[in-house]
């Protein structure tokens, strides 16, 4: 998408659609919004004596005159938040773009942060505009191909317009990865196309398949795969490793489960073809990874991958066994269905292993989050609450929401194994806390924070601003951890 400025007169913007937020309060006879209702002949004020507009969140009208359409959008209330200026860019690109309009003014607020703006604008926008219908026979997409953000402001946009594509791109790659069924979606097939990603971006990439993994002593990953034909493949991407400047080896590592039936503790059959998003938290970092490579921050980032499917059969792992992991910890596996947990383990000790000093997992872990933080926040827990206020910071920043969870040893105390060092489960309270716990294990005395996405990862409905499906989530806010820190 083409994304240009201009500090053009409202009616003077070359433009299919001239898209004007309006925020709770605003009114037709001051700023903007006068000067528009001028040129409409009153017909703004009218919307607004009708109740038609009123700035609440997407609620919005379409005027149609002899240039561009004008588009009113509902944004909520004023305030420097990322997550509403995301919804209202998306809400917006998902009603102009199917009626054929192929390039979009914004206006721009000033009362807003303008890199905080211009950032969501574009992210919102791009992300708005991605459907998960890949497979549709019929592929005619309409989509905005120019951008205009209109300005009257003197300001450096070209940092904020770099930012902002490069972390909507890294979304949407998350997403189309998430899409994908678990037909095409393979083990192999993650590492093919994080390895295609890496190439183009400068990024060191390694795969290890299931016979490496074997050799090294990954007995974690090796068992969650076992019930599977597909070979299990632990990706590895780093961004400016050999940088001598830096002590800091941020290890950025993701679930990368490309299906999940639960193994022999198998799922119900109700929606388990959404278990094709079970490697969103590994879809995330592949996102993350190539949009820190575009944005080139001062860091050294290892991304680790651990990919693989949980299925039953004849082979598979099951309820009671004991398996030996990377760090040489025992596991009891309690249940097959917490398989993600066992993968994480065995990558957190390889990053260790390749000089990681702090550790941020990203899962889609637990029904649990599910319950307890439903679509709005991810969960998060960790050993270092600098870490993990600067994670809920970059949360904020992008709209990925965190909400932190305790960690408490006590909670470390229900996944005692009678027979290994740990089970891979405790009882059904406090579950996406105790599913953190275990991971902790392998963290060990390193900075150490875990993200629990599963109720982020994938909309079970569509919104006014988002397709059904893959969200991306953790692939901006990662980067921007990185890239801001």
């Amino acid at each position: 998408m083409q994304i240009t400025v201009s500090d053009a007169d409202l009616e003077r913007i070359d433009a299919d659609a001239l898209v004007v937020p309006v925020f709770e309060g605003d009114n037709p006879s001051e700023g903007s919004l006068q000067e528009l209702n001028n040129l409409s002949r009153g017909q703004v004020a009218r919307l607004f004596e009708r109740g038609e507009i009123d700035g609440k969140r997407d609620r919005w009208a379409l005027l149609h005159n002899e240039g561009a359409a004008l588009l009113l959008y509902g944004a909520g209330r004023v305030e420097n938040s990322a997550i509403s200026l995301q919804r209202m860019a998306g809400g917006a690109a998902r009603v102009i773009a199917p009626r054929g309009m192929k390039s979009a003014a914004f206006l721009l607020d000033e009362r807003i942060d303008l890199h905080l703006q211009t950032r969501a604008i574009i992210e919102g926008l791009e992300m708005g505009q991605m459907e998960g219908n890949l497979y549709a026979t019929d592929q005619r997409k309409r989509k905005i191909e120019r951008l205009i953000l209109a300005s009257k402001q003197s300001f450096a946009f070209d940092d904020a317009i770099s930012a902002g594509a490069a972390m909507a791109e890294a979304a949407n790659l998350a997403r189309r990865l998430g899409y994908e069924p678990g037909n095409v979606m393979t083990p192999s097939e993650l590492s093919r196309r994080a390895e295609e990603m890496a190439l183009s971006e400068g990024l060191s990439f390694e795969s290890f398949d299931e016979t490496e993994i074997k050799r090294m002593g990954m007995g974690a990953i090796a068992a969650v795969s076992r019930g599977s034909d597909e070979s299990a493949r632990l990706i590895v991407m780093g961004y400016n490793l050999d940088d001598q400047t830096s002590e800091e080896l941020t290890a950025l590592v993701g679930k990368g489960i490309t299906f999940d039936s639960g193994g022999i503790s198998i799922k119900p059959a109700s929606n388990m073809d959404e278990m094709k998003y079970d490697m969103g938290g590994g879809a995330a970092v592949i996102g993350a990874m190539q949009a820190i490579a575009r944005l080139r921050p001062r860091a050294r980032v290892l991304g680790v991958v651990p990919a693989a499917e949980n299925l039953p059969s004849g082979r598979a792992v099951k309820p009671g066994d004991v398996i030996r992991s990377l760090s040489g910890k025992t596991i009891e596996v309690v249940n097959t269905d917490a398989e993600g947990r066992l993968v994480l383990a065995d990558a957190i000790t390889y990053a260790i292993s390749r000089g990681a000093t702090r550790i941020i997992d990203v899962a889609t872990l637990t029904g649990a989050c599910v319950v307890a933080l439903g679509e709005a926040r991810a969960g998060i827990l960790g050993t270092d609450q600098a870490l993990i206020d600067a994670l809920i910071a970059a949360g904020e920043r992008t709209g990925e929401r965190l909400w932190q969870l305790p960690a408490d040893n006590e909670y470390g105390d229900m996944i005692r194994s009678d027979i290994a060092d740990i089970k891979n489960t405790g009882n059904r309270f406090a579950g996406a806390i105790t599913a953190g716990m275990f991971i902790k294990n392998f963290a060990g005395r390193l900075p150490w924070a875990h993200l629990d996405i599963a109720g982020t990862a994938w909309l079970e409905r569509e919104k006014p601003h988002l397709a059904r499906g893959a969200t991306g989530f953790g692939a901006r806010l990662l980067a921007d951890f990185i890239v801001n820190p």
